[in-house]
């Protein structure tokens, strides 16, 4: 059965093609959305979750994507301060440390400054710090500064020769929230979004896309119209452009896993560290869920996207040595409470490695046979809002009169108040619930914001919550998750909706598909 014709059709339901759908929805197109499983199940679930700038990027001279980012670190954490908040990150360093000349700027200082072989000077580090300082202006996040590292709790739990630190500004972000959130935003605007919907193929007829879908679940097929297609498949980008669209683009991305591991809490404070290590890569260490250190990433090839990336026992070995060097308790196997790794479908540019490959996106458009097909490659997440707004630049000229940029100022659901008022809100949810918990009062602001309320809506007392699922998830709050945020089983709840996967046995998450399935059935 042929529905009407949309203007838009967006294949990927990852952070780049919800936020395309948010704002191509809020400018008054009709938008269709097809992800072939949950909302951000792949790469946008398996960040870092950072909103940065990407300080190393610094070294390969993008100073452009740095910049860029930078800039949108704040207009970001603006719109959603309940999912986004500041971090200090503390970037130890030492007169012996040694890398390998990897980076254009370490080989030029190399060539010019001999005498600094191999090492990234104090002041080349300071100069770039002051750099991230500058280049996107700040009116939030507070500037670099010294850390005497002999006297301050950040010097505890690292090892005695580090003495010196530089502590910088980026920002967390719960990623698959932010995918979630612009999903809502994009159907709260008039989108359709539909999960577990399979694009079997598109095909140009008479100047309309006829994209032909699969339900997974069920099995049903249909078919939708659209005057121009977005390939948003992330990772599957080049898999749609040859073999769903039949194209003749050469385009392609570069598939680059990323692994991280999450062990017991490694150090008291709430501060971040960035690690550098001999072979010239990065590591960060960074408080998570409050009771557990995220390290991570790794960067290694990947050859196929229909291949689940797993985090590989030589990358968690390789995870440990590294924070090993620098940490004064070693972190063993037995620490390690779990895993994730996600691929990163890098615009493939030619770089000799995948640490070198840009981090910018790339946005082509194919005309030929009449209706506009738009692939998206590469991308990151801090830039993904200004991304959309690119998308939506090139597909203008299909929609004589299209509104203009609006997504800068509009917070997202369950944002619209200050980033300095969390706590605020946080009390207040205390004080109106008072049978919740102190943690669950910060989880459902951390999580919802504003929209707590919305959440508990109706409740008066602990039973209004119905079934305890485990790790203050209940029967009122999953509802809510599959009624208002396209939740459909436990794995969407415990490990994209929240991380209370973390804090729930493996019964209880048993529990909770059963209980979300029969609700399913009615």
């Amino acid at each position: 059965m042929a529905e009407d014709i949309r203007d838009v059709f967006i294949i990927g339901g990852g952070i780049n093609g919800c936020g395309i759908a948010r704002d191509a929805a809020g400018r008054g197109l009709t938008v269709t959305l097809a992800e072939m499983n949950d909302l951000g199940s792949a790469t946008s679930s398996a960040s870092t979750k950072l909103f940065h700038g990407g300080l190393r990027y610094l070294e390969y001279f993008e100073v452009g994507l740095v910049r860029k980012a930078l800039i949108e670190r704040e207009t970001l954490l603006r719109a959603m301060p309940h999912i986004s908040w500041p971090l200090r990150f503390v970037l130890p360093y030492h007169e012996d440390m040694r890398f390998e000349g990897a980076t254009p700027t370490s080989k030029i200082l190399n060539t010019v400054m001999p005498w600094t072989k191999d090492r990234r000077p104090a002041w080349v580090i300071r100069l770039g710090l002051f750099l991230y300082d500058n280049l996107g202006g700040r009116d939030i996040l507070p500037g670099t500064r010294t850390v005497d590292l002999r006297n301050a709790p950040e010097g505890a739990p690292l090892k005695d020769k580090f003495e010196r630190a530089y502590e910088y500004s980026d920002c967390w972000v719960e990623d698959s929230r932010l995918v979630v959130l612009n999903a809502r935003d994009a159907e709260d605007h008039g989108a359709q979004v539909l999960t577990r919907t399979r694009v079997d193929e598109a095909r140009r007829e008479e100047g309309v896309w006829h994209v032909t879908v699969t339900d997974t679940d069920t099995g049903e097929t249909r078919t939708h119209r659209a005057r121009l297609l977005v390939n948003a498949g992330g990772p599957w980008v080049g898999e749609i452009i040859r073999q769903t669209v039949h194209s003749n683009s050469t385009e392609g991305v570069r598939l680059v896993r990323g692994s991280h591991i999450v062990t017991r809490r490694l150090f008291d404070h709430d501060k971040c560290y960035f690690f550098q290590g001999e072979d010239g890569r990065i590591m960060f260490a960074i408080p998570y869920e409050e009771d557990f250190t995220l390290i991570g990433t790794t960067d290694q090839e990947h050859a196929d996207p229909d291949t689940p990336p797993e985090c590989t026992p030589e990358e968690r070995r390789y995870m440990l040595d590294f924070v090993n060097a620098y940490l004064r308790t070693p972190v063993t196997e037995e620490d390690i409470v779990w895993s994730y790794s996600g691929v990163r479908p890098l615009y493939n540019d030619g770089a000799q490695s995948a640490t070198a490959t840009t981090r910018d996106y790339t946005l082509k458009v194919d005309n030929t046979g009449g209706a506009p097909l738009l692939n998206v490659f590469g991308g990151k997440i801090t830039t993904y809002r200004k991304l959309a707004e690119g998308a939506l630049a090139k597909m203008a000229p299909a929609f004589p009169g299209l509104s203009g940029d609006w997504t800068a100022d509009r917070p997202l659901p369950g944002g619209g108040f200050a980033v300095a008022d969390v706590g605020k809100l946080m009390d207040r949810l205390q004080k109106e619930f008072p049978f919740l918990s102190p943690y669950a009062c910060r989880r459902m602001i951390r999580a919802y914001g504003t929209h707590a309320w919305k959440v508990l809506e109706g409740v008066r007392t602990e039973e209004d919550m119905g079934e305890d699922f485990g790790g203050t998830l209940t029967a009122q709050e999953v509802a809510w998750l599959m009624d208002r945020e396209f939740a459909r089983t436990a794995d969407d709840v415990v490990w994209r909706r929240s991380k209370l996967g973390l804090r729930m046995t493996d019964a209880q998450v048993a529990r909770l598909d059963a209980w979300m399935a029969e609700r399913r059935r009615g």
